[in-house]
């Protein structure tokens, strides 16, 4: 398994969003801050951010059915991570509502939308595609 940057497969993004029933209407145009997990040249998972200051929102964590369990949503989110602080983010935040618990063993806390920096509640993400019972979460982040 390689992880990458995500910017030639929009197409492999798009159907494995959709297939998650995750968000994929409002992916940047670039795909800049995405990255993918591939095994012979097959997109097997994906992660993003959206960049707000100082801050990152992570979003679009998405692995294939055949290979989950196998470590390849942890690979992605500490490279995401790595990636955040590379841009100079001081935190990641994010909106969830079925992996909670997988965030919490990664070290992410439970917050409230007003605990969330004004930057990243004008994200489409906070503002209008995920549910307001959506859980938020944010880790800060420590080179």
């Amino acid at each position: 398994m390689e992880i990458t940057g995500a910017v030639n497969n929009r197409e492999s993004i798009v159907a494995l969003l959709i297939a998650e029933k995750l968000p994929a209407d409002d992916l940047p145009v670039t795909l800049e801050n995405f990255l993918v997990a591939t095994q012979n040249d097959e997109v097997i998972g994906v992660v993003g951010l959206e960049l707000y200051g100082g801050y990152s929102l992570l979003r679009s964590l998405a692995v294939r059915p055949d290979w989950r369990s196998k470590g390849v949503a942890g690979k992605l989110l500490r490279e995401a991570e790595i990636l955040a602080l590379s841009k100079s983010s001081k935190a990641i935040y994010l909106l969830t509502e079925t992996a909670p618990d997988y965030f919490d063993r990664k070290n992410y806390i439970k917050i409230t939308r007003n605990d969330v920096p004004a930057e990243v509640q004008q994200s489409s993400e906070f503002s209008h595609v995920c549910p307001q019972s959506a859980i938020v979460m944010m880790k800060t982040l420590t080179s």
